[in-house]
């Protein structure tokens, strides 16, 4: 198992568990199970390590930096635990906000396209929010 801190906890899978939805990866990329993931092209994801990163699912697995593979699956459907960067209130839009945290929309203001989910309660910054997973 990698050890990485803030991942995403599943609370509850919907649709067809999780609606997993495939991705290429680069080979040497270590992603750890429950990491916010960004999509680039062509169909290709990668940890959103920055702010406003294009949503492309949870991590369904842990991946190995020297496993030689050049696929994940990432979760689209779902309610997650995410640690919340700045205040976020019920409701809001949630987007990427470096690696394992996101921002609700009055501090991001985002395109829906880089939109994680919906938050399900209030947060502080650095609290864990329940937030409903659209992709």
């Amino acid at each position: 198992m990698i050890n990485m801190a803030n991942e995403a906890v599943i609370i509850e899978l919907l649709g067809n568990k999780g609606d997993p939805v495939r991705y290429t990866c680069a080979s040497g990329t270590a992603i750890v199970k429950g990491e916010i993931l960004k999509f680039s092209d062509p169909r290709t994801a990668a940890i959103a390590n920055t702010s406003g990163s294009f949503f492309a699912g949870i991590a369904a697995a842990d991946k190995q930096a020297t496993d030689q593979s050049t696929t994940v699956s990432a979760y689209t459907n779902g309610i997650f635990d995410l640690i919340a960067s700045g205040a976020i209130g019920v409701g809001e839009g949630c987007f990427a906000a470096g690696q394992n945290k996101v921002s609700g929309d009055s501090t991001c203001g985002q395109a829906p396209k880089r939109l994680v989910g919906v938050a399900l309660e209030t947060a502080a910054n650095a609290e864990r929010i329940a937030v409903r997973v659209l992709r």
